[in-house]
Protein backbone atom coordinates (compact mmCIF):
# COMPACT_ATOMS: atom_id res chain seq x y z
CA UNK A 1 0.00 0.00 0.00
CA UNK A 2 1.48 3.56 -0.69
CA UNK A 3 2.15 5.56 2.04
CA UNK A 4 -0.67 8.52 2.00
CA UNK A 5 0.69 11.84 3.72
CA UNK A 6 -0.95 11.20 6.80
CA UNK A 7 1.26 8.01 6.89
CA UNK A 8 4.46 9.91 6.10
CA UNK A 9 4.06 11.67 9.31
CA UNK A 10 2.36 8.82 11.33
CA UNK A 11 3.43 6.28 14.05
CA UNK A 12 4.98 3.18 12.95
CA UNK A 13 3.51 0.49 15.02
CA UNK A 14 4.69 -3.84 14.66
CA UNK A 15 2.71 -6.41 15.25
CA UNK A 16 3.68 -9.87 15.44
CA UNK A 17 2.00 -12.97 14.68
CA UNK A 18 3.40 -15.75 13.52
CA UNK A 19 1.18 -18.46 12.56
CA UNK A 20 -0.59 -21.74 12.27
CA UNK A 21 -3.35 -20.74 10.28
CA UNK A 22 -6.26 -21.19 13.15
CA UNK A 23 -3.95 -18.75 15.53
CA UNK A 24 -4.00 -16.08 12.59
CA UNK A 25 -7.82 -16.33 12.40
CA UNK A 26 -8.07 -16.16 16.31
CA UNK A 27 -6.01 -13.04 16.09
CA UNK A 28 -8.22 -11.74 13.83
CA UNK A 29 -10.41 -9.32 16.53
CA UNK A 30 -7.08 -7.64 17.80
CA UNK A 31 -6.06 -7.13 14.52
CA UNK A 32 -9.17 -5.23 13.86
CA UNK A 33 -8.43 -3.19 17.43
CA UNK A 34 -5.02 -1.99 16.67
CA UNK A 35 -6.14 -1.05 13.41
CA UNK A 36 -9.03 1.00 14.43
CA UNK A 37 -6.75 2.20 17.35
CA UNK A 38 -4.20 3.11 15.14
CA UNK A 39 -5.97 4.55 12.19
CA UNK A 40 -3.75 7.18 11.78
CA UNK A 41 -0.53 4.88 11.87
CA UNK A 42 1.45 2.89 9.82
CA UNK A 43 0.99 -0.68 11.00
CA UNK A 44 3.58 -3.75 9.57
CA UNK A 45 2.56 -7.35 10.63
CA UNK A 46 5.28 -10.05 11.16
CA UNK A 47 4.13 -13.51 10.33
CA UNK A 48 5.88 -17.01 8.46
CA UNK A 49 6.37 -17.09 5.23
CA UNK A 50 3.38 -19.01 4.49
CA UNK A 51 0.12 -16.20 5.79
CA UNK A 52 2.12 -13.63 3.71
CA UNK A 53 -0.63 -13.62 0.74
CA UNK A 54 -3.73 -13.78 3.40
CA UNK A 55 -2.01 -11.52 5.52
CA UNK A 56 -1.35 -9.17 2.66
CA UNK A 57 -4.86 -9.52 1.77
CA UNK A 58 -6.60 -8.54 4.91
CA UNK A 59 -7.24 -4.66 5.41
CA UNK A 60 -5.24 -4.02 8.79
CA UNK A 61 -2.21 -3.74 7.93
CA UNK A 62 0.02 -1.18 5.58
CA UNK A 63 2.74 -3.66 4.89
CA UNK A 64 3.73 -7.71 5.84
CA UNK A 65 7.46 -9.01 6.56
CA UNK A 66 7.38 -12.54 6.12
CA UNK A 67 9.51 -13.66 9.45
CA UNK A 68 13.44 -14.94 8.28
CA UNK A 69 13.42 -17.25 11.41
CA UNK A 70 16.54 -17.57 11.41
CA UNK A 71 18.82 -21.03 12.75
CA UNK A 72 20.54 -20.29 15.96
CA UNK A 73 23.82 -19.71 14.65
CA UNK A 74 23.16 -18.34 11.26
CA UNK A 75 24.64 -14.97 12.61
CA UNK A 76 24.78 -12.49 9.70
CA UNK A 77 20.88 -13.53 9.49
CA UNK A 78 20.46 -12.70 12.56
CA UNK A 79 22.55 -8.97 12.41
CA UNK A 80 20.36 -8.08 9.23
CA UNK A 81 17.00 -9.15 11.11
CA UNK A 82 18.09 -6.61 13.42
CA UNK A 83 18.82 -4.01 11.18
CA UNK A 84 15.46 -4.52 9.44
CA UNK A 85 13.51 -4.32 13.16
CA UNK A 86 15.89 -1.05 14.27
CA UNK A 87 15.29 0.47 10.47
CA UNK A 88 11.48 -0.07 11.06
CA UNK A 89 11.55 3.18 13.59
CA UNK A 90 8.64 1.59 15.65
CA UNK A 91 7.09 2.82 18.67
CA UNK A 92 5.15 0.25 19.72
CA UNK A 93 4.92 -3.23 19.40
CA UNK A 94 1.97 -5.55 20.02
CA UNK A 95 3.27 -9.13 20.68
CA UNK A 96 0.25 -11.36 19.80
CA UNK A 97 2.84 -14.46 19.97
CA UNK A 98 3.75 -14.56 22.99
CA UNK A 99 6.12 -17.12 22.69
CA UNK A 100 10.15 -17.69 23.01
CA UNK A 101 11.07 -16.64 19.37
CA UNK A 102 8.98 -13.45 19.63
CA UNK A 103 11.06 -12.81 23.37
CA UNK A 104 14.25 -13.28 21.70
CA UNK A 105 13.27 -10.78 19.51
CA UNK A 106 12.57 -7.82 22.01
CA UNK A 107 15.89 -8.66 23.42
CA UNK A 108 17.27 -8.53 20.01
CA UNK A 109 16.28 -5.06 19.74
CA UNK A 110 18.38 -3.57 22.53
CA UNK A 111 18.53 -0.76 24.46
CA UNK A 112 16.10 2.23 23.18
CA UNK A 113 13.42 -0.41 22.10
CA UNK A 114 9.88 0.73 21.29
CA UNK A 115 7.40 0.13 24.13
CA UNK A 116 6.07 -3.66 24.10
CA UNK A 117 2.85 -4.94 24.69
CA UNK A 118 3.42 -8.63 25.58
CA UNK A 119 4.77 -11.11 27.88
CA UNK A 120 8.74 -10.42 26.91
CA UNK A 121 10.53 -9.94 30.47
CA UNK A 122 10.85 -6.09 30.91
CA UNK A 123 8.47 -4.97 28.35
CA UNK A 124 6.53 -1.41 29.04
CA UNK A 125 3.02 -3.22 28.81
CA UNK A 126 2.98 -6.75 30.04
CA UNK A 127 0.48 -8.83 29.52
CA UNK A 128 -2.10 -8.91 32.40
CA UNK A 129 -2.16 -11.62 34.93
CA UNK A 130 -5.25 -14.00 34.18
CA UNK A 131 -5.14 -15.54 37.73
CA UNK A 132 -5.65 -18.74 36.48
CA UNK A 133 -8.59 -18.35 34.65
CA UNK A 134 -9.56 -20.94 31.57
CA UNK A 135 -10.12 -17.72 28.92
CA UNK A 136 -10.41 -18.16 25.00
CA UNK A 137 -7.16 -17.20 23.08
CA UNK A 138 -9.16 -14.66 21.26
CA UNK A 139 -10.52 -13.17 24.82
CA UNK A 140 -6.56 -13.79 26.48
CA UNK A 141 -5.10 -11.43 23.41
CA UNK A 142 -8.40 -8.71 23.33
CA UNK A 143 -7.38 -8.50 27.26
CA UNK A 144 -3.77 -7.73 26.50
CA UNK A 145 -4.15 -5.34 24.56
CA UNK A 146 -6.93 -3.65 26.31
CA UNK A 147 -4.59 -3.53 28.97
CA UNK A 148 -2.39 -1.21 26.63
CA UNK A 149 -5.03 1.39 25.75
CA UNK A 150 -6.57 -0.67 22.61
CA UNK A 151 -10.34 -1.37 23.20
CA UNK A 152 -12.26 -3.61 21.44
CA UNK A 153 -13.82 -3.14 18.03
CA UNK A 154 -16.31 -5.87 17.54
CA UNK A 155 -16.18 -9.07 15.86
CA UNK A 156 -14.12 -9.15 12.85
CA UNK A 157 -15.30 -7.98 9.53
CA UNK A 158 -14.55 -10.68 7.10
CA UNK A 159 -16.30 -9.51 4.10
CA UNK A 160 -12.85 -9.30 2.61
CA UNK A 161 -12.34 -12.73 2.31
CA UNK A 162 -14.20 -14.05 -0.62
CA UNK A 163 -13.75 -15.85 -3.73
CA UNK A 164 -15.61 -17.25 -7.03
CA UNK A 165 -17.33 -20.27 -7.18
CA UNK A 166 -17.84 -19.91 -11.07
CA UNK A 167 -15.85 -23.24 -11.99
CA UNK A 168 -17.21 -25.28 -9.68
CA UNK A 169 -20.79 -26.90 -10.08
CA UNK A 170 -22.45 -27.15 -6.58
CA UNK A 171 -25.57 -28.09 -5.49
CA UNK A 172 -28.56 -26.38 -4.65
CA UNK A 173 -27.67 -27.79 -0.50
CA UNK A 174 -24.73 -29.14 0.49
CA UNK A 175 -22.86 -29.63 3.72
CA UNK A 176 -19.38 -28.41 3.30
CA UNK A 177 -16.77 -31.45 5.10
CA UNK A 178 -13.18 -30.55 6.53
CA UNK A 179 -11.59 -34.10 6.50
CA UNK A 180 -7.89 -32.88 7.03
CA UNK A 181 -5.44 -31.18 9.11
CA UNK A 182 -1.40 -30.46 9.88
CA UNK A 183 0.09 -34.53 8.49
CA UNK A 184 1.42 -33.93 11.70
CA UNK A 185 -1.31 -34.21 14.08
CA UNK A 186 -3.36 -37.60 12.47
CA UNK A 187 -4.93 -38.43 15.82
CA UNK A 188 -6.89 -34.97 14.72
CA UNK A 189 -8.09 -36.52 11.86
CA UNK A 190 -11.84 -38.13 12.60
CA UNK A 191 -11.93 -41.76 10.39
CA UNK A 192 -12.63 -41.86 6.50
CA UNK A 193 -15.35 -44.58 7.09
CA UNK A 194 -16.89 -42.15 9.44
CA UNK A 195 -16.84 -39.65 7.62
CA UNK A 196 -18.32 -41.66 4.36
CA UNK A 197 -21.08 -42.70 6.34
CA UNK A 198 -21.92 -38.94 7.20
CA UNK A 199 -22.43 -38.59 3.90
CA UNK A 200 -24.67 -41.54 3.53
CA UNK A 201 -26.51 -39.96 5.81
CA UNK A 202 -26.80 -36.71 4.88
CA UNK A 203 -27.78 -37.93 1.08
CA UNK A 204 -30.61 -39.53 3.09
CA UNK A 205 -31.74 -36.27 3.80
CA UNK A 206 -31.24 -34.82 0.37
CA UNK A 207 -28.42 -33.10 1.24
CA UNK A 208 -24.78 -33.34 -1.08
CA UNK A 209 -21.65 -33.45 0.65
CA UNK A 210 -18.56 -31.28 -0.55
CA UNK A 211 -14.76 -31.83 0.57
CA UNK A 212 -12.53 -29.43 0.62
CA UNK A 213 -8.97 -29.79 1.41
CA UNK A 214 -4.89 -28.87 0.63
CA UNK A 215 -2.91 -30.68 -1.49
CA UNK A 216 -1.59 -32.91 1.64
CA UNK A 217 -5.53 -34.01 2.27
CA UNK A 218 -6.02 -35.43 -1.44
CA UNK A 219 -5.37 -38.73 -0.73
CA UNK A 220 -7.52 -38.54 2.70
CA UNK A 221 -10.25 -37.23 0.84
CA UNK A 222 -9.72 -39.85 -2.18
CA UNK A 223 -10.46 -42.29 0.78
CA UNK A 224 -13.68 -40.84 1.75
CA UNK A 225 -14.70 -40.43 -2.11
CA UNK A 226 -13.54 -44.60 -2.25
CA UNK A 227 -16.25 -45.08 0.13
CA UNK A 228 -19.06 -42.92 -0.73
CA UNK A 229 -18.56 -41.86 -4.34
CA UNK A 230 -21.07 -38.90 -4.16
CA UNK A 231 -18.80 -36.75 -2.34
CA UNK A 232 -17.79 -33.59 -4.30
CA UNK A 233 -14.20 -33.73 -4.09
CA UNK A 234 -12.54 -30.28 -4.35
CA UNK A 235 -9.28 -31.33 -2.47
CA UNK A 236 -6.52 -29.01 -3.30
CA UNK A 237 -8.80 -26.90 -5.58
CA UNK A 238 -9.85 -23.79 -3.51
CA UNK A 239 -7.91 -21.04 -1.71
CA UNK A 240 -8.71 -19.46 1.79
CA UNK A 241 -11.38 -16.94 -0.27
CA UNK A 242 -13.13 -19.96 -1.66
CA UNK A 243 -13.27 -21.85 1.67
CA UNK A 244 -15.30 -18.71 3.09
CA UNK A 245 -17.60 -18.29 0.06
CA UNK A 246 -18.75 -21.75 -0.09
CA UNK A 247 -19.13 -21.62 4.19
CA UNK A 248 -21.44 -18.47 3.28
CA UNK A 249 -23.52 -21.10 0.97
CA UNK A 250 -23.19 -24.49 2.77
CA UNK A 251 -25.90 -25.29 5.18
CA UNK A 252 -23.51 -26.59 7.83
CA UNK A 253 -20.03 -27.18 7.73
CA UNK A 254 -18.30 -30.45 9.66
CA UNK A 255 -14.91 -30.52 9.84
CA UNK A 256 -11.62 -31.52 12.36
CA UNK A 257 -9.97 -29.25 14.38
CA UNK A 258 -8.19 -27.29 11.71
CA UNK A 259 -7.47 -23.99 10.34
CA UNK A 260 -10.37 -23.61 8.02
CA UNK A 261 -13.05 -24.35 10.18
CA UNK A 262 -12.27 -21.31 11.85
CA UNK A 263 -12.85 -19.15 9.00
CA UNK A 264 -16.46 -21.02 8.13
CA UNK A 265 -17.38 -20.17 12.03
CA UNK A 266 -16.26 -16.68 11.68
CA UNK A 267 -18.49 -16.00 8.09
CA UNK A 268 -21.04 -17.46 10.12
CA UNK A 269 -21.79 -20.93 8.89
CA UNK A 270 -23.12 -23.68 11.49
CA UNK A 271 -19.85 -24.89 11.84
CA UNK A 272 -19.43 -28.33 13.47
CA UNK A 273 -16.04 -29.35 15.17
CA UNK A 274 -14.54 -32.91 15.78
CA UNK A 275 -11.93 -32.65 18.58
CA UNK A 276 -9.64 -35.37 19.98
CA UNK A 277 -8.13 -35.05 23.87
CA UNK A 278 -5.54 -32.61 22.68
CA UNK A 279 -7.91 -29.91 21.90
CA UNK A 280 -9.46 -27.63 24.37
CA UNK A 281 -12.30 -26.49 23.33
CA UNK A 282 -12.26 -23.65 25.84
CA UNK A 283 -9.20 -22.34 24.70
CA UNK A 284 -9.35 -23.01 20.57
CA UNK A 285 -12.86 -23.54 19.92
CA UNK A 286 -13.47 -21.34 16.68
CA UNK A 287 -14.93 -18.06 16.66
CA UNK A 288 -18.44 -17.50 15.30
CA UNK A 289 -22.24 -17.26 15.71
CA UNK A 290 -22.98 -20.84 14.81
CA UNK A 291 -20.26 -22.99 16.04
CA UNK A 292 -20.88 -26.22 18.04
CA UNK A 293 -18.52 -28.57 19.04
CA UNK A 294 -18.15 -32.44 19.45
CA UNK A 295 -15.35 -34.26 21.71
CA UNK A 296 -13.72 -37.59 22.15
CA UNK A 297 -10.73 -38.80 22.79
CA UNK A 298 -10.05 -41.17 20.26
CA UNK A 299 -11.82 -39.67 17.38
CA UNK A 300 -12.54 -43.08 15.69
CA UNK A 301 -14.40 -43.88 19.27
CA UNK A 302 -17.34 -41.03 17.44
CA UNK A 303 -19.62 -42.56 15.07
CA UNK A 304 -20.66 -40.96 12.29
CA UNK A 305 -24.66 -41.06 13.62
CA UNK A 306 -23.45 -38.83 16.29
CA UNK A 307 -22.14 -36.33 14.23
CA UNK A 308 -24.97 -36.59 11.84
CA UNK A 309 -27.37 -35.52 14.81
CA UNK A 310 -25.11 -32.69 16.24
CA UNK A 311 -25.31 -30.81 12.99
CA UNK A 312 -27.46 -28.11 12.98
CA UNK A 313 -28.55 -26.58 9.44
CA UNK A 314 -28.87 -23.12 8.53
CA UNK A 315 -31.82 -23.36 7.13
CA UNK A 316 -33.27 -25.07 10.27
CA UNK A 317 -30.78 -24.04 13.18
CA UNK A 318 -32.79 -25.14 16.09
CA UNK A 319 -33.27 -28.92 15.79
CA UNK A 320 -30.96 -31.27 14.88
CA UNK A 321 -30.82 -33.32 11.68
CA UNK A 322 -32.68 -36.63 11.89
CA UNK A 323 -31.95 -39.97 11.03
CA UNK A 324 -33.91 -41.77 8.39
CA UNK A 325 -36.42 -44.50 9.32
Amino acid sequence: MPPSHAKLTSRNILVIKLGALGDIILAMEAFQAIRRRHANDSITLLTRQPFVSLTEAMPWFDRVWADPAPKLLQVRQWLAFRQQLRGGNFRRVYDLQCNDRAGFYFRLLGPGRPEWCGVARGCSHPRPDFGGEKLPVTERLLRMIEAAGVPRAGAADLTWLDGSLAGFSLPERFVLLVPGCAPQHPYKRWPAAHFAGLVEQLAGQGLAAVAIGTAVDIDAIAEIQALAPAVINLAGQTDLGQVAALARRAEAVVGNDTGPVHITGMVGAPTLVLMSRVTDPVRMLPRGPAVGWLKMDTLADLTADEVFKAIRLRSNPTPACNPPP
